[in-house]
């Protein structure tokens, strides 16, 4: 909900702050007196274009902030989320224009593309006027609309789902059959790379080891020198062993005269003599493991030659040797499984397009049935607004192949036929201005009921949708709006008296003198105020009795 919007320096507005309410308001105004610079400074702070023309004459620049309170399940909030902003129950559009032209815009004070704040305005504000309707002049978007009007959203998830694994099954078939005719142009090179592998059967890490293991037989010499040392300094006569041996036994002679206080030097000294026998068993065994046959050294540098050589010859680092052999025989399995693989792929695919029908079927079964009811539903709008004659169709068309997609396999558009005889054709191209105006308006009654949530749901603002109508007309217009305010907040802009009473809230846009400039003020009205307003509305500058009492009899019935 559209909660509060503050503009500053905007063409004739110099600061201006509002708030909004939940129901219906209406901002009513003579010509000119700047409700138009109201919603253009809405715009700005939604994500419209901007330019530098909408900065107040003398000023540096123009601001407008628009605050929206956001309820828990917003669809804006996961929005949000997504791109790392901070998420509240509040939020902050914020736009500067300066001088120059030059914009910025802020999200709850972050900085933010233009393009992020525009995809989060959308979210927030639908902006309906005399001769546009946003989404509904737009087929692509009709078959969203269908599908939010169905409450087949999760039918709709299913069918991308399915599409998706129909693509990805037919993208498996594609590549392994481009694989298996790659391999069977290469089958004899692989049939020898191959055998060459499983021959020298490379190990993972082999190379490593094999360069350890070479490094200690090249210095053979010097580390059997130094372990022959050690063995020396260990275990013989003159040995770290028979030291601690000595010294163990020179204490235990005297153990039971020192009252217990050697018994921890000798459990140590036995803990030294164990550590000792086992480094000396460790560095036996080490002396062994490096004498053993002189020709190992000869071996391992042949075996790391066969390795590195082989890795040179197919590109690849030794250690992708292994991974390679795999490879090889994956595609030599290929070339001569090629009909069965092939065959496996084909009906996975096969299945997968079967599951995406089936999803589609039902999508269109809920959509088929969903159009039949929303066709009534608009029905049943048209003749209070004296457009009895008139019809609206929901077609839903099966497309052709290929054409499919993961949305599934309907083509949705809303036709319209103004006239009795004349065939039903785009919305956009058949309706005049006043005709579109009321048919957007008797579909959005109809859909809002089924769109979500209240809280949920985009705000709704109408730019003189009325013009051109008035007596009964404009009064059902009210009526509706007043019926679409119990659902989601709705401003609308007008210049009819039936449509301004019917309002929950109401505003005043006028012009004012300040020091000689002229200024766009809004005021909201008291009851009196407003008494006054729809009768000037009704009669003109000079307001008469006779208006006032229509106005008190307008006001009187506008539940």
């Amino acid at each position: 909900m559209l909660a509060g919007l503050s503009i500053r320096n905007v063409v004739l507005i110099e600061q201006l702050a509002l708030g909004f309410a939940e129901g219906l308001s209406a901002l009513t105004g003579e010509t000119g007196a700047g409700k138009s610079i109201l919603l253009d400074a809405l715009g700005l702070a939604l994500g419209g274009r901007s330019d530098s023309g909408l900065v107040r004459h003398g000023a540096e620049a123009a601001t407008v902030s628009a605050e929206f309170l956001l309820p828990d399940g917003h669809p804006v909030k996961d929005l949000l989320a997504g791109q790392d902003l901070p998420v509240d129950d509040t939020l902050v559009l914020r736009r500067s224009v300066g001088a120059d032209g030059r914009s910025r815009a802020f999200v709850n004070d972050q900085p933010v593309s233009i393009g992020l704040l525009r995809q989060i305005g959308a979210g927030l504000v639908e902006v309906h006027g005399q001769f546009e309707t946003q989404g509904l002049l737009d087929p692509r978007t009709h078959r969203d609309v269908l599908d939010a009007y169905a409450g087949a959203e999760a039918l709709a998830a299913a069918c991308v789902a399915a599409w998706e694994a129909w693509r990805a099954a037919l993208r498996r078939q594609e590549e392994a059959l481009a694989e298996a005719e790659r391999a069977q142009a290469e089958e004899g090179f692989l049939r020898h790379s191959v055998e060459e592998l499983e021959a020298l059967a490379p190990e993972p890490g082999e190379e490593a080891l094999l360069a350890e293991r070479r490094a200690l037989l090249q210095h053979r010499e010097k580390v059997m020198e130094g372990v022959t040392a050690a063995l020396s300094e260990l275990s013989g006569d003159r040995g770290a062993e028979r030291a601690l041996v000595a010294a163990q036994r020179a204490l235990q002679r005297i153990a039971d005269r020192a009252a217990g206080r050697l018994d921890p030097i000798l459990e140590q000294l036995g803990r030294a003599l164990d550590e000792a026998a086992e480094a000396t068993t460790a560095i036996e065994r080490f002396s062994a493991d490096i004498d053993l046959d002189a020709g190992e050294l000869e071996r391992l540098e042949d075996r790391l030659y066969a390795l590195r050589s082989l890795a040179r010859k197919h590109g690849v680092e030794t250690e992708a040797l292994p991974d390679l052999r795999r490879q090889f025989a994956e595609r030599l399995t290929l070339v001569e499984d090629r009909a069965a693989v092939l065959a496996r792929l084909a009906a996975a695919a096969a299945e997968t397009r079967t599951g995406y029908v089936q999803a589609g079927e039902t999508l269109s079964k809920a959509r088929r049935k969903a159009a039949s009811k929303l066709d009534a539903g608009v029905k049943a709008e048209l003749p209070p607004l004296k457009m009895e004659r008139a019809r609206f169709v929901t077609e839903v068309e099966r497309l052709a192949e290929a054409d499919w997609g993961p949305a599934g396999l309907d083509r949705v558009t809303f036709l319209v036929a103004a006239n009795p005889g004349s065939p039903p054709g785009p919305i956009g191209k058949i309706a005049s201005g006043g005709e579109l105006a009321r048919f957007m308006l008797a579909i959005k009654v109809v859909l809002v009921h089924q769109r979500g949530t209240p809280g949920t749901l985009p705000s709704m603002i109408f730019d003189e949708v009325d013009a051109g109508i008035g007596g009964a007309v404009a009064d059902a217009v009210g009526e509706r709006l007043k019926r679409l305010g119990r659902q989601v907040q709705v401003l609308v802009v007008t210049h009819s008296p039936q449509v301004a009473a019917r309002a929950d809230h109401h505003w005043q846009v006028r012009k004012a003198d300040r020091g000689g400039a002229v200024v766009t003020q809004v005021a909201g009205l008291t009851a009196e105020e407003r008494r006054e307003e729809i009768a000037r509305m009704l009669s003109g500058a000079k307001i008469t009795a006779e208006a006032r009492a229509a106005a008190d009899s307008l006001l009187g019935r506008r539940g």
